[in-house]
């Protein structure tokens, strides 16, 4: 008997060894077996008929049953996803109640509803492979194949191909494969060299789109892993974390809902539903990804992330199109349309004259023998000079019409996008980039931006007192601040056990509050939230600008409303005060003054001011079921003032003066107090120390509210600060400045700014401070809440106007010379003098390789020194109309001496003429980028050296025309120069940069040139 059970639990015990390295369906089955086989072994003992005896015996002495504890091994977690999900999706409350609410769904995703989840590499690993990672599936990126396409799409390329294709043919036919493919062949080496960097420059500002989709959706969320309070990256959240929300979060995954108060949520990116709903433990616990905080705060279970979860399902199959169009792209779409036609009118002229010149003998070979001889001409012969005609005719389109603008728009865009967000700027919306070269006024908060939100508590009044030493403060009144700190506060403490240093977590005047109350007053913020009960709380917002909390002391079961927020609106709401031996005293009008002239002298400090104030519920109130949903807000006990110093940040002003010499007015807007903010105004430089605060610069926004529209309209322009303001008021304001014809940038960063930003011509949101609401209603992420970002952004969008513009005059530049010139040597000699192959070489030139010349430059000074781009300005200015007509007019000339006395001067043949035009154009265009460079400055080699880019384009430039001069003569249809004749090239061309020195004194109207021409 000891032998068969020596031999059955061995078996059991090699049976419940399970391998970790099994599948889970696999585990199930051998421990579903295990058990069953056990339970036979046992059976079989009990019925196997040994010596009657000794089985007696051993059967008595063992227990009447056998406890097998099999665990199954189904994963890390109690629960599985599909539970989760459908739990969730379907608001399946029977279901929340049959896993024992959201903290029975904690324990089986083994989270902890305070202290969340373990921290360890290895737990977060784990549920990353068990339940997905915080991440969706996105369309596929377009590869370079799709933008080789697309360029295939453009009618001239195909026309050219088609002519390619035609004279490749008719080429081989008539002189052989060995000789007859260099035409054609040629245009179609030219052709798929344009179609390559303009596919290649497409698909690279492509991808950097699609890395600054990833930087903006690269939201930071607070977690409490392991007790601890911490930010980590929306990506990096995992089912089980517990997170915290507050008024503007972003919801970062689908989970339910743990504690808090007066949570709403905007379900409208959802359902499409306006109106907000009310998340609570009971009837609606569920959150969905993606959806919005209205109001309130709140801790969540996460139960679901990425394509778990709606939002992930519906964000996988949206993708951002980089192919938006700004306000300046369409501008230059309209100019490339008007050059196109002048283009396609020249095109066609040429095209008819030289066809009537080939079929009336007029035109003849290399031989000196007449091209068309009637009947005995080849119908061959006759095909391939029309080929080569409508070539030459299609070419001359393709360099007419200016595809690099759209295109040096894009690049301009591109290289000043990813340059902004090393100056901490995130661009979300591109045409943000260039309206900001046109702002004219830029309204500005204080908190964060102007100063460094490094806030810390410098003054502490108790009465009419103030107070430098903690100890000396009475025991209720010091209990009395304690409670009001510590239960009416977002903001958390975190301190290791193994350490002295705290961790506070919060908005910086909750931080700065917290840590006051624990360094200073020695608060333990974990026993007074032990000793009271949270009935009811109202959440701080900025239109408030204040926050209460009813809460029950569980020892002696009384009630308590506190209130805590700005100063002289708390003080409004007392009748009574606490003096510093903590005595309560009646407030009379002498003391409300004395306690205003107190704030006052704290804000003239540049103090923000926070005053707490108390009330004891009377027991009848309460006892006879009074309602305690609303916090009482009346005669109220002042308990103590606080003042919180935030200083400017270094450089603001320095910023402020550099936006006001650039003809940009800056405007402060803030909640903060009149005289906080004109103290603050004075130290950034946006107030002069001689404006009076009684004069119309300082206004606060009830004030403001409260005028006529007529009276907004007459001063708007005059205020320089808006205290006390609200979301509305700033709205107020951005309507009133953009009616006067102002391009107006608004800096916001709470959800309340949102209408704000929306209707400003720029919205710029806050990156620290800023909500997910603001962010998604700003066009540009301020990443560092600095103002001398906004500064830089200014900048910046002044350097991609003034970029375009330098192209836009050295691309008009080389259509001017190139269309004049093949038109007049087309009417008088019957031929043009550059090729197809050459024109297209001169196209790539000018279109791709200039583009990124010269929409690469950095901003300079002298960008603020200028006043602001107006919007409706023609994009052409008569600056501009100047270099470029004097450049090109310079080109034609040289050009066309060349054409018609290149032979004698040089003494040279035909071909070699033809040569010597071909590179002195080129020549020309590569001096005058240097031109380009500076539309008014005279020295346009300033800077130079800082723009690596532009040198190495322009090096490379030379190289390949030396190349295709000297080495690619059937290819180009060039003939070797010797160093005289490249000699003789250099020095024409060299000649435009004195011109385009000497052409800059000539002053120019005011008057745009094209309404001169207008009737």
């Amino acid at each position: 008997m000891s032998n068969i059970l020596h031999v059955n639990l061995s078996s059991i015990g090699y049976l419940l060894d399970v391998p970790s390295t099994l599948s889970k369906p696999s585990k199930r089955w051998r421990l579903a077996f295990a058990t069953i086989y056990c339970s036979r072994a046992l059976h079989s003992l009990l019925n196997n008929p040994l010596s009657k005896n000794k089985s007696r015996k051993l059967l008595l002495s063992a227990p009447p049953f056998v406890v097998l504890d099999v665990k199954p091994q189904s994963g890390v977690l109690d629960i599985d996803q599909t539970s989760l999900t459908s739990l969730v999706k379907e608001k399946n409350l029977d279901q929340l109640i049959q896993l024992r609410g959201a903290e029975g769904v904690a324990e089986a995703l083994k989270s902890d509803t305070k202290n969340g989840i373990n921290d360890a590499v290895k737990d977060v690993a784990r549920r990353k492979e068990e339940f997905g990672s915080n991440t969706y599936q996105r369309p596929p990126t377009k590869s370079i194949f799709h933008f080789v396409a697309q360029a295939f799409k453009d009618l001239t390329i195909l026309v050219l191909l088609a002519c390619a294709t035609l004279s490749l043919g008719f080429g081989i036919k008539e002189n052989g494969a060995k000789e007859g493919w260099y035409d054609g062949g040629s245009i179609l080496v030219a052709v798929f060299l344009v179609i390559s960097v303009s596919a290649v420059s497409n698909f690279r500002q492509n991808r950097q789109f699609d890395k600054l989709s990833e930087v903006s959706n690269n939201i930071q969320v607070d977690v409490v892993r392991q007790g601890r309070r911490q930010q980590i990256s929306i990506f990096e959240i995992v089912v089980g974390d517990v997170v915290f929300l507050k008024i503007g979060d972003q919801v970062p995954a689908d989970g339910l809902f743990l504690d808090g108060h007066s949570l709403q949520v905007d379900e409208s990116s959802m359902t499409g539903e306006s109106d907000y709903v009310e998340v609570n433990t009971s009837p609606n616990p569920f959150l969905f990804s993606g959806t919005k905080v209205a109001d309130g705060y709140a801790q969540m279970l996460v139960t679901s992330v990425g394509m778990n979860t709606t939002w992930g399902e519906m964000m996988s199959t949206i993708s951002l199109d980089p192919n938006e169009q700004t306000p300046l792209q369409a501008r230059l779409d309209k100019l490339t349309s008007s050059i196109g036609k002048v283009g396609l009118a020249v095109a066609f002229l040429v095209l008819v004259v030289l066809l009537v010149r080939y079929f009336t003998g007029n035109t003849e070979d290399g031989n000196g023998n007449h091209e068309f001889n009637g009947n005995k001409t080849k119908t061959d012969g006759i095909m391939n000079a029309v080929v080569r005609i409508i070539a030459a005719a299609v070419t001359i389109v393709v360099v007419a019409i200016p595809e690099g603008l759209p295109l040096a728009v894009t690049l301009t865009l591109a290289y000043s996008m990813k340059r902004m967000m090393a100056d901490q700027a995130m661009v979300r919306k591109l045409s943000a980039c260039e309206t900001m070269g046109s702002a004219t006024t830029i309204c500005t908060d204080k908190t964060g931006t102007l100063t460094l939100n490094q806030m810390k508590v410098t003054k502490f009044w108790l009465g009419q007192e103030s107070i430098e030493d903690s100890s000396s403060i009475s025991t209720n009144l010091l209990k009395l601040i304690q409670q009001g700190v510590a239960l009416n506060t977002t903001g958390s403490i975190y301190r290791e056990p193994s350490l002295s240093k705290f961790e506070f977590s919060g908005s910086p005047t909750e931080k700065a509050i917290l840590s006051w109350a624990v360094l200073e007053l020695g608060m333990d913020m974990e026993r007074v939230k032990n000793n009271y009960s949270i009935l009811q709380v109202e959440a701080f917002n900025s239109e408030k600008k204040r926050s209460g909390i009813l809460i029950r002391k569980k020892a002696e079961n009384t009630i308590h409303a506190h209130w805590k927020g700005a100063a002289e609106m708390i003080l409004a709401m007392c009748s009574s005060y606490y003096d510093a031996s903590g005595s309560m005293k009646d407030m009379d009008d002498v003391d409300r003054m004395t306690f205003e002239q107190i704030i006052q002298g704290m804000a003239a400090g540049s103090l923000r001011c926070i005053a707490f104030a108390h009330r004891k519920i009377p027991e009848e109130e309460h006892e006879f079921g009074e309602d305690l949903k609303k916090i009482k807000e009346d005669s109220l006990t002042l308990i103590a003032l606080v003042g919180i110093k935030d200083p400017c940040r270094p450089g603001v002003r320095k910023a402020v003066e550099d936006c006001q010499c650039a003809g940009v007015h800056v405007k402060m807007i803030t909640g903060d107090n009149v005289f906080t903010a004109r103290a603050i105004a004075t130290e950034c430089g946006i107030l002069r120390p001689d404006q009076s605060i009684n004069n119309e610069a300082v206004v606060e926004g009830e004030v403001f509210r409260k005028y006529t529209p007529e009276e907004r309209m007459e001063k708007v322009d005059k205020i320089c600060v808006m205290a006390r303001s609200s979301s509305l008021d700033k709205l107020l304001m951005v309507q009133c400045l953009k009616q006067k014809g102002h391009v107006v940038a608004v800096t916001g960063d709470g959800t309340n700014d949102a209408q704000a930003l929306k209707e400003a011509n720029i919205g710029l949101s806050m990156g620290i401070e800023g909500t997910e609401v603001a962010k998604e209603s700003s066009d540009i992420i301020i990443l560092d809440d600095n103002f001398a970002s906004v500064a830089t952004v200014l900048r910046w969008g002044r350097c991609v106007y003034n970029n375009i513009q330098k192209f836009i005059q050295f691309q008009l530049t080389v259509n001017v010379a190139a269309l004049v010139i093949n038109f007049v040597a087309a009417a008088s000699a019957g031929e043009v003098p550059l090729t197809a192959v050459q024109l297209l070489w001169v196209n790539l030139i000018m279109d791709t390789l200039g583009a990124l010349a010269l929409a690469t430059e950095r901003p300079t000074k002298d960008l603020l020194a200028k006043p602001p781009v107006g919007r409706t300005e023609p994009l052409i200015t008569n600056t501009m109309w100047r270099n470029l007509l004097a450049q090109a007019l310079y080109q034609v000339l040289i050009l066309l001496i060349l054409q018609f006395n290149g032979e004698s001067i040089f003494g040279v043949n035909k071909k070699v003429k033809n040569t010597l035009i071909f590179n002195t154009f080129v020549l020309c265009q590569v001096f005058n980028e240097f031109n380009a460079r500076e539309l008014e400055r005279k020295n346009v080699f300033q800077g130079i050296h800082k723009n690596k880019l532009f040198l190495g384009i322009i090096g490379i430039t030379i190289i390949l025309q030396v190349v295709m001069v000297e080495c690619l003569k059937r290819f180009a249809d060039t003939e070797r120069l010797d160093w005289v004749q490249w000699g003789a090239c250099i020095g024409v061309a060299a000649a435009s940069w004195p011109i385009g020195w000497v052409v800059k004194f000539i002053p120019v109207s005011e008057k745009p040139f094209l309404d001169y021409l207008k009737w």
